[in-house]
């Protein structure tokens, strides 16, 4: 689907660790940041097997996001 806008260099298929199932998302590298757009602007919204397309450029995790909501914490006990 890209590659009609551009030179794909690399994708990243998201996968779940403990299934091998994808998440339904992946990272699509491209060469040019101007085909990068262009596939953006194109297929941002489309069907794909019958579900939209979220197309978009990817952005930095912020501090302190993802890893479940999960903190783990060392625990003295107390006497």
């Amino acid at each position: 689907m890209f590659e009609q806008y551009g030179t794909v260099d690399r994708v990243n298929l998201v996968t779940d660790r403990d299934t091998g199932r994808s998440r339904g998302f992946a990272f699509v590298e491209m060469s040019q940041t101007e085909e990068a757009d262009r596939a953006i602007a194109g297929l941002n919204g489309t069907n794909f097997e019958g579900r939209a397309l979220n197309v978009n450029e990817a952005r930095p995790k912020s501090q302190g996001s993802g890893g479940g909501g999960y903190a783990r914490q060392r625990r003295e006990p107390r006497w």
